[in-house]
């Protein structure tokens, strides 16, 4: 159980950038857990709701959690007692820092943290989270619901939480199907349409728009289900030898053509090097098809996002730059399943980049942003073993 128990000057000393990180000694959380249980209705009233409830003490640590909460993470009470929410669902900053669960500056996004203190200020609230679990990479999509409870003296905050995970994926999923690709079915039924009419002159261009907008149709269907396949754990992986910067050179064209990068310039870096790596081509395609994707549109028309590639020990680096800076409460939250700037029904790009890249080809993700420097995303995978002889051989 991680509660405290070092001296008064070493918990006032532990640092937070948002929450405050004290917490209340074992024996005051099993003083409280006792009092709470003796209390004559709270465990007959909130062991019959269907959502997930805790009980949280002043220092936002668990003291009773209701038997829909257990059951969903599968752990009983003692697990869990005096835990921080976070830390009890596994979230990957809990751990972070000394002072655990609402403690780093990516707690100041988070909904549960801020409805929770919302709470202690006697102010009910309800917010949504989004929260990535550390040790299985699954992502998650909450709706916290916050309030009071006095017992026995102590305002203790009440917390119920819904799974709304599966109304997010169909939320996307109308978007993508009902949106985008119903565009995109429609222009190529309208070109269908033009090719009885066309002239000579005009069919070739036709045909070539019609394929073109077929095959954008066929991979965002792809796309879905391949995202669907990868976080249920059914992907398939099948590695091939990828040359770096034939492959890089293939997506620069494929988004040269793009609708986002309708006035904006693709580029391969010049100190670009050309290296060998084995990982399975379209997913590896995928990703570093969203990470353009996502340079271009948050680009300007007449800007350029570059493309590079090169070696950092027994790795190889691609790298996506667009010169627009990310602020900083969007840095905070761009790996999370559902978050967008770009409006509801969106947000899975740089998600599935990080899934896909760290849960099936080997390799990890990572940004900087800066106003001098732009934003550049980066993955790195494992070369082959041979990478000098293969280097060689090309």
């Amino acid at each position: 159980m991680m509660n405290w128990n070092g001296s008064p000057w070493e918990m006032f000393n532990m640092k937070t950038e948002f929450a405050p990180p004290e917490r209340a000694s074992e024996k005051s959380v099993e003083e409280q857990v006792v009092s709470l249980l003796h209390h004559p209705y709270i465990e007959k009233l909130y062991d019959s709701i269907s959502e997930g409830l805790l009980i949280l003490n002043p220092e936002r640590q668990i003291v009773y959690a209701n038997g829909s909460f257990l059951s969903a993470l599968g752990v009983d009470f003692k697990a869990i007692k005096g835990l921080r929410p976070g830390e009890a669902m596994g979230c990957i900053h809990a751990f972070e820092t000394e002072g655990g669960c609402g403690t780093t500056e990516f707690c100041r996004e988070c909904g549960v943290a801020q409805a929770i203190l919302s709470s202690q200020k006697d102010m009910p609230d309800l917010k949504e989270c989004r929260i990535l679990q550390k040790d299985s990479g699954d992502a998650m999509d909450l709706q916290v619901k916050t309030s009071q409870l006095q017992v026995a003296g102590i305002d203790y905050t009440v917390y119920a939480v819904r799974d709304i995970s599966s109304d997010k994926r169909r939320r996307i999923l109308e978007k993508i199907f009902f949106h985008d690709i119903m565009n995109t079915a429609v222009g190529v039924r309208g070109l269908s349409e033009l090719l009885s009419v066309s002239s000579p002159e005009t069919l070739d261009e036709f045909r070539n728009m019609i394929y073109s907008g077929a095959a954008k149709l066929v991979d965002e269907i792809r796309s879905q289900r391949d995202l669907a396949n990868a976080e249920n754990n059914d992907l398939q992986v099948q590695h091939v030898k990828i040359h770096s910067l034939a492959f890089l050179n293939e997506v620069i064209d494929l988004y040269r053509s793009h609708d986002v990068g309708h006035g904006k310039a693709l580029h391969l870096d010049d100190e670009s090097e050309e290296w060998m790596l084995e990982s399975d081509k379209g997913l590896l395609f995928r990703v570093l098809g969203n990470m353009t994707k996502n340079a271009l549109e948050a680009s300007q028309p007449g800007d350029t996002v570059t493309l590079g590639c090169r070696r950092e020990g027994d790795k190889i680096r691609f790298s996506v730059h667009n010169p627009a800076f990310m602020p900083r409460n969007v840095q905070l939250q761009v790996f999370q399943r559902s978050f967008s700037t770009k409006g509801a029904g969106r947000g899975l790009g740089t998600y599935s980049i990080k899934l896909l890249s760290e849960r099936y080809l080997g390799g990890e993700v990572f940004f900087t942003s800066s106003e001098k420097d732009g934003t550049f995303f980066y993955v790195a995978y494992p070369l082959l073993k041979d990478a000098e002889t293969a280097k060689a051989a090309v």
